[in-house]
């Protein structure tokens, strides 16, 4: 068995910095917060507020725009001033979104609180998840393993966030939507508390660059596009957690209490699983091959539920097709993920990730603001209810074929 410059063995834990292991950390409590709320936001757009289908999908359509789609300007905020005043931009903002998110009661009001909440995270996010990726190469470069065991950890911690906030989303809905709310900004104040504290005010090769001249470079940069096309199709996928999803744990059991164990298992497998599927796709895989092959598997999961839904199993039977779908989405999630952030140095000037690490998620934001739309509006066109799932595999599928080769 080879081992790395330490007599490090692969399977073993990794040996980290004092910075990557707050910024794994970070993404930890990130996700314990947004996913005691996020979860159960189309639920409460739908029965508590009466919104019609397409209007929540647009929603929520908005929602991961303001997020993923200005990315690119936490990516740019934080290639020029760091990444510290950008990350506690990010927060105050966070908890500023949520508190008017548990008191809104009118769409405007709704829509305001959802982009806020969304454009605290195209701040705060780029911006570690640049340094983590940057961290990561160094990494690699120190003979310490493949960039993306780095990220893979990354993932992992972030999923053990997401396994954990629909739990806590749940007992709290027990008192109200606006309890949850309330809750998750509770969370970044701390974690606003605590990095206003840990993190460096300036982090050894990280410079300072100028603003001008980036976006010429992203749109002339045809192997960036195509990943940002294919990880957009990924994002789109996922995002059917929240939008196809709670529609077929309704439809086969009658009320959505199922959703957040089916949350709860996809994190748990992503924590017990992804270290392990990781390593085995890089002894096996090109970095091109793994993602490619967990679109498919992506594909395959809308195709288990096209599948039984002609059936019309309901009950616990009719939770099979759902719970399938769930795995394989997130078996698929295991080989994408880690591997979209490490082809991103690859493929990104020097001194630009951040930048490029906020493109990778502006567009793929913009992919998911018109897809999600468009698949609320399907979800809601009385078709064949196997339609949908149909073409968001179609979709997936296609998407594998658009993955770019390494420089």
């Amino acid at each position: 068995m080879s081992t790395g410059p330490r007599g490090e063995a692969p399977g073993r834990p990794l040996r980290l910095s004092p910075l990557l292991r707050l910024l794994i950390l970070t993404q930890l409590a990130f996700n314990l917060g947004f996913f005691a709320v996020l979860p159960f936001l189309s639920a409460h757009l739908g029965q508590a507020m009466g919104m019609a289908g397409w209007l929540v999908g647009l929603v929520l359509g908005l929602r991961t725009f303001s997020q993923q789609g200005l990315f690119v300007v936490g990516g740019v905020l934080a290639d020029r001033y760091g990444i510290r005043p950008v990350v506690l931009a990010g927060c105050a903002l966070r908890i500023g979104g949520f508190v008017w998110l548990g008191y809104a009661e009118r769409t405007w009001a709704v829509v305001c609180a959802v982009l806020l909440t969304g454009f605290a995270a195209a701040l705060f996010s780029p911006a570690v998840e640049s340094e983590v990726a940057r961290q990561a190469v160094a990494w690699e470069e120190g003979g310490g393993g493949p960039r993306t065991r780095v990220l893979a950890l990354f993932t992992v911690a972030g999923q053990a966030g997401a396994f954990a906030g629909p739990l806590l989303g749940a007992l709290l809905l027990a008192v109200d939507f606006r309890t949850a709310c309330l809750a998750g900004a509770g969370i970044f104040v701390l974690v606003l508390a605590g990095h206003a504290r840990l993190l460096p005010q300036h982090i050894p090769g990280r410079d300072r660059t100028p603003v001008g001249g980036g976006l010429r470079l992203v749109l002339r940069n045809r192997p960036f596009l195509a990943l940002c096309c294919a990880y957009g199709a990924y994002l789109l996928a996922y995002n059917q957690l929240y939008l196809a999803l709670p529609k077929e744990v309704e439809r086969a059991t009658g009320s959505q209490t199922a959703l957040a164990w089916l949350f709860a298992l996809s994190s748990l497998l992503v924590v017990t699983a992804q270290l392990p599927v990781t390593r085995w796709a890089g002894e096996r895989l090109a970095m091109r091959r793994s993602m490619a092959a967990g679109l498919i598997v992506v594909a395959a999961g809308f195709g288990v539920v096209a599948a039984a839904l002609p059936a019309r199993w309901t009950g616990a039977v009719g939770l099979v097709p759902a719970a399938g779908f769930v795995v394989l989405l997130t078996l698929g999630q295991m080989l994408v993920a880690p591997v979209a952030r490490a082809l991103v140095p690859d493929l990104a000037e020097e001194g630009r990730l951040g930048l490029y690490t906020g493109a990778l998620s502006s567009v793929s934001g913009l992919i998911v603001l018109l897809g999600s739309s468009a698949t609320g509006t399907l979800l809601d066109a009385g078709l064949p209810r196997e339609v949908p799932w149909l073409v968001l595999a179609a979709m997936t599928a296609v998407a594998a074929g658009l993955v770019p080769r390494r420089k």
